[in-house]
């Protein structure tokens, strides 16, 4: 029982000994991940490295009642400053970033060995996120049912590095898989519908626009066998269930049988159907 073995009393009692004395304080170390961020209203202050930094964030927060799209906008203009007398102003931070990592690299001299440590150990020099998926593949198996294929991050970024395509197009097509698409946060994706038939409508015609909007959403997020879908002029993030297929869907597989990629420009404009 921890709350019983390390209370106050109980050490008072029985203290735990280290070299015939009493042991009063421990030195816990933690590996921890960081990344470099653009200061922005969406900025967490709590993940903030430096405390000096996150002092004067939380200052200039304090000085725009608390609202981030004041404090924290037009930095070129209004400035926060480290050191305002040598001209030094805060524009990108080190916050805490994800702890599930893999290496990428090891680190090298400048002759192409690798480094080691003290303890003969290859050291670490770059890490990519293990925890979050890259893409969906979607597949058609030979019996004409959809299949998935999850890539993490690091997946993706490993066969970048081994020369491969990041899609793989050709996964199990000995047992006769045929690659239909790929699902990324932020696609576009067209649905069919009793009242729209998918295939009879030009999808590039931009008279054609009005008509599609109804049935046009982008990827939100994905997991595993569970997709979710916002729709495209949609702004607020909310799980409603009387908007449920009109704001937003929650798919599986079954539920993503005939829908269409389609890729915008600037304008809205259809210019590409299909896998790009």
């Amino acid at each position: 029982n921890i709350s019983i073995a390390f209370d106050t009393k109980t050490l008072k009692n029985t203290p735990l000994l280290y070299k015939n004395e009493p042991l009063k304080e421990v030195l816990c170390f933690e590996e921890v991940y960081t990344i470099r961020k653009e200061i922005s209203p969406d900025l967490k202050l709590d993940k903030v490295v430096d405390e000096n930094i996150k002092t004067l964030l939380k200052v200039r927060l304090t000085e725009y009642n608390n609202n981030p799209k004041e404090a924290f906008s037009d930095l070129e203009k209004n400035p926060i400053w480290l050191n305002k007398e040598k001209g030094i102003s805060i524009k990108r931070v080190t916050i805490t970033g994800v702890n599930n990592v893999e290496a990428l690299h090891y680190k090298k001299d400048h002759f192409g060995k690798e480094i080691l440590d003290q303890q003969g150990n290859k050291q670490a020099a770059d890490f990519v996120s293990t925890g979050n998926n890259h893409h969906i593949a979607i597949y058609k198996d030979a019996k004409g049912n959809l299949q998935e294929k999850v890539v993490s991050f690091y997946e993706a970024v490993a066969r970048v590095n081994e020369g491969l395509p990041i899609i793989d197009k050709t996964y199990k097509e000995n047992e006769g898989w045929q690659f239909l698409f790929t699902m990324k946060q932020n696609e576009m994706f067209v649905f069919p519908n009793n009242d729209f038939n998918i295939d009879e409508i030009d999808l590039t015609d931009i008279n054609n626009a009005s008509i599609i909007s109804p049935y046009l959403f982008r990827v939100q997020k994905i997991t595993s066998k569970d997709y979710f879908f916002r729709h495209h002029l949609e702004t607020i993030v909310e799980d409603k269930k009387n908007t449920k297929e009109i704001t937003w869907k929650r798919l599986g597989l079954s539920g993503i049988l005939g829908i269409k990629k389609i890729r915008l420009n600037h304008l809205g404009e259809v210019t590409q159907i299909g896998e790009y």
